[in-house]
């Protein structure tokens, strides 16, 4: 359901969520919200998290070799009987038992190392983050173009990246963080390569990690956008690219352009302006082994898990006739376009 920043969680809660579910940086968000806000010291102290890597509520579905989408992300079981009968014995019954001795405040899995791991916290306070900039020569586009992601701040005359979004022909979703779809959409992680080919996708990619990279935590995205539209979206998918080339996804976002400001206002663009566009939080946790590569794609539509913008600046859905965009990715020294990623410190 919608929920306020004002509206008081006066329980202890126990909250299970999944990696794969729709909702999933909200839900951690919350979690966290609650943590830090309840009135009550003893409510505040008794939120207890699990993170399983599975689809919308079936993280009691996980089995011995747990597949979500196409991937295997191992044995993913966990004794959820033993823990939430516990749970309500404690607090409805009011039995004193061991739950809280034995029980960590955050249960999470990590995908890659397929291991489930604990933390006081989410994130893990040995969670870094760590801004790696989006570079190219001015051709991103697809798989075969020339984008990459690193470490290093880009230069004063780096070429920006453009590319076309009709909405007539939307970048189809293709796995990812759903729920209640029916057939619309299937979740979870599948090779997004043949998707990759389209010029309407941007493909920023890391050099071979030369060794493994824990990923855990809350990804930051900021994008430099200049188009000749009114409004648009920005999309971002989240993506663990194999030795092979095979490349799964792991989470994504996406931006109304006309929210850039905030929910509660329409700011639209003019034609060639550069704007800052920070787009809703991404999480999870991965493990890249080395040999593995770390890449994002960059793009304006995700359909139909997001409803297409149809660049108008218009309501959209009383409207059939979309105009096709020529946005435009700028990452410089005055537009360093980025994203922040959360890198487990050993």
């Amino acid at each position: 359901g919608l929920y306020h920043d004002d509206m008081e969680i006066n329980i202890p809660g126990f909250w299970f969520a999944t990696w794969y579910d729709v909702s999933i940086s909200p839900n951690l968000a919350l979690y966290n919200h609650v943590r830090a806000n309840a009135k009550d010291a003893s409510v505040r102290d008794n939120q207890y998290l699990v993170i399983a890597p599975t689809l919308h509520c079936a993280y009691k579905r996980a089995q011995e070799n747990t597949i979500v989408g196409e991937l295997s992300v191992g044995d993913a079981r966990l004794n959820y009987d033993e823990q939430i009968y516990g749970w309500f014995d404690l607090w409805l019954k009011g039995d004193t038992n061991d739950f809280k001795s034995k029980t960590p405040k955050v249960q999470y899995y990590t995908m890659g190392s397929n291991q489930w791991n604990a933390a006081d916290t989410w994130p893990p306070k040995e969670s870094k983050l760590q801004t790696y900039y989006l570079h190219s020569g001015g051709t991103a586009n697809s798989l075969y173009g020339d984008g990459s992601l690193s470490l290093n701040k880009p230069s004063t005359d780096e070429k920006p990246d453009t590319f076309t979004y009709d909405p007539m022909n939307p970048v189809p979703s293709y796995g990812g963080n759903v729920c209640c779809t029916g057939n619309a959409v299937r979740g979870g992680a599948f090779d997004q390569q043949g998707m990759e080919t389209r010029n309407d996708i941007l493909v920023y990619t890391t050099d071979v990690l030369e060794k493994g990279i824990e990923m855990t935590g809350f990804i930051e995205s900021t994008l430099y956008l200049s188009s000749d539209v009114k409004d648009t979206d920005l999309t971002i998918k989240l993506i663990d690219v194999h030795p092979d080339g095979s490349a799964y996804n792991l989470d994504e976002t996406i931006q109304r352009v006309r929210y850039r400001e905030g929910y509660d206002q329409e700011v639209f663009m003019e034609n060639g302006k550069v704007y800052k566009v920070d787009l809703t939080p991404m999480a999870t946790s991965n493990f890249f082994k080395a040999g593995h590569r770390i890449r994002i794609e960059v793009s304006s539509s995700n359909f139909p898990r997001f409803a297409r913008n149809l660049n108008t600046g218009g309501n959209n859905y009383d409207e059939k006739v979309g105009v096709v965009a020529t946005n435009t990715i700028h990452h410089s020294a005055t537009y360093p376009s980025n994203v922040k990623l959360p890198i487990l410190q050993q």
